[in-house]
């Protein structure tokens, strides 16, 4: 078999692998980062660099599987835009966790998200009570996205530390 065909066929498992993996840990694991979740990703994509690219360690290897990877993602998220059905399928919807004043604790136990988490996320936002909070949710991308105020609502975004920006060393 030819050696490139076999990296596109490794890389293409391995991607989908990954992303049912990510979708059965949910949309939280993606933007809530600690040590421990740095050092799992680090070890991840030592782990499957060898399933995708096998014996060939060749900069040609390397590159047709960064192409694959890439190509697979372009596709999905091509196919995402246009077909609902599909994207409900690979993203899910957003929760919410907070309404007018009262937590959703289904939602928070389900999403596994702490008090602690939810506190620090509206000290982001600038609020200081739960009950000062209109609408709390988790967006799709694993973000707090929160709307407070009584007569004049404010909406705040909070922008959670993402995967690349910590692998980068960026905050």
């Amino acid at each position: 078999m030819n050696p490139y065909i076999d990296i596109i066929i490794r890389s293409t498992a391995v991607y989908f692998f990954m992303v049912i993996s990510l979708r059965f840990f949910g949309k939280k694991e993606l933007s809530q980062l600690n040590t421990a979740d740095v050092i799992l990703i680090l070890l991840i994509s030592n782990s499957v660099q060898n399933a995708m690219v096998g014996t060939n360690t060749s900069l040609y290897g390397g590159m047709a599987a960064a192409t694959v990877l890439f190509t697979i993602n372009f596709i999905l998220k091509k196919l995402m835009f246009k077909y609902k059905k599909f994207s409900d399928f690979m993203q899910e919807k957003p929760e919410i966790l907070i309404h007018d004043g009262n937590l959703d604790f289904k939602a928070l136990s389900k999403l596994n998200i702490s008090s602690d988490e939810l506190k620090e996320a509206m000290r982001e936002h600038g609020i200081e009570f739960f009950k000062d909070v209109k609408l709390a949710m988790l967006e799709i991308d694993g973000n707090i996205s929160i709307i407070s105020g009584d007569k004049n609502l404010k909406q705040t975004h909070y922008k959670r530390r993402r995967i690349h920006k910590n692998l980068a060393g960026i905050n």
